[in-house]
């Protein structure tokens, strides 16, 4: 994966072996991700790297981070139970995401069409970081092992199969590698388990 952030918009995320061809899905939306990056940057956040995409920080918080596909491209926000959405226009990841965290856009063009809500959506984002505000504890929310967190971090095929898991899925793995007691037992058990997140299941399906 990257880790310069020139590179996600000459080139690619890294991810893939369609990175630095004609063919890398930043080079079909490209004119759409500098105008988001152009909003991002205009907000007064941090440009950085994370998981191969530039992500966009304040006040030491992850408020949003740029994603680009075959069919869309996306500007998708953290902390989402935040939100508060008054033009219905943000959109849920997948069936098991619990709120809707994120713009996706089918043409370059839609960018600049939503540009007041996007500057303003991100200043909303802006004010929780720094006033410190954090979401609500979700009764869906799973405690992870510290290995796990680096790992899904490390590995962002791996964090998006993850988090579209059932909450009954992800507190399975959870459960599992919490009954190891040493740190190298819990990281073998990951990388055992790949495949299986990998496939949407759980640690004790086949």
């Amino acid at each position: 994966m990257i880790t310069e952030i020139k590179e996600y918009f000459s080139k690619g995320c890294g991810r893939c072996d369609r990175f630095a061809t004609p063919d890398c899905s930043t080079r079909k939306w490209i004119a759409g991700l500098t105008k988001l990056r152009q909003l991002c940057l205009d907000a007064g956040l941090t440009e950085t790297v994370k998981w191969g995409h530039p992500c966009y920080m304040f006040s030491g918080r992850n408020i949003a981070i740029i994603g680009a596909f075959r069919t869309d491209f996306r500007l998708s926000f953290f902390h989402a139970a935040l939100m508060k959405d008054p033009e219905g226009v943000l959109e849920k990841q997948g069936p098991n995401t619990e709120y809707p965290d994120m713009l996706r856009f089918g043409h370059d063009e839609s960018v600049a069409a939503l540009e007041p809500v996007i500057s303003a959506y991100l200043t909303e984002a802006k004010s929780y970081a720094e006033a410190k505000i954090k979401p609500p504890k979700s009764s869906r929310t799973v405690d992870l092992p510290d290995e796990l967190i680096d790992a899904l971090d490390a590995d962002p095929e791996l964090a998006e199969a993850f988090h579209r898991l059932t909450p009954g899925r992800q507190k399975s793995y959870a459960i599992n590698l919490s009954g190891a007691k040493k740190p190298a037992t819990r990281i073998t058990r990951i990388a055992k388990f790949r495949n299986k997140i990998l496939a949407g299941k759980g640690a004790m399906e086949r």
